[in-house]
């Protein structure tokens, strides 16, 4: 048997789902639109990418914006359905955020703050969607 208080307790919390997949994906448009603005960078200008030490998972500067270019677009498309409440933008989100997690990580020899940042917003974007819970909203 459900009081009052449970209703107004159950009402928030998904308030607060439905705020967090808001925020999830905003966040995950901006991570899409730095990965378009990274991946044109290193496309258009290849000076602008300080190049240091051989790793062993080198690409060079053109493949990477393209990878990056790709990965920003696929972000900007799912964060449009993850705003309308899409059912296939949930997953959606999580592989591509996951993805450029991936992405980032390899590209952290390039630019290494750029890159945590963009690992951050694609952390709290995964963590966002998959505790965001639609089917309970009435």
């Amino acid at each position: 048997m459900s009081t009052q208080g449970d209703d107004v307790d159950y009402g928030v919390k998904e308030g607060f789902a439905f705020g967090i997949s808001i925020v999830a994906a905003a966040l995950l448009f901006v991570a899409g639109i730095v990965a378009v603005f990274q991946g044109i960078s290193a496309l258009a200008n290849d000076d602008l990418f300080v190049i240091g030490t051989e790793y062993v998972y080198k690409f060079d500067l053109t493949t990477w914006g393209w990878i990056h270019l790709i990965i920003g677009i696929l972000a900007i498309l799912v964060a449009g359905g993850l705003a309308v409440g899409a059912d296939w933008a949930r997953i959606s989100a999580i592989i591509i955020a996951s993805i450029s997690i991936i992405a980032q990580f390899l590209w952290l020899p390039y630019y290494p703050i750029w890159a945590i940042l963009i690992i951050a917003l694609d952390l709290v974007v995964i963590w966002a969607v998959a505790t965001w819970k639609p089917s309970n909203i009435a």
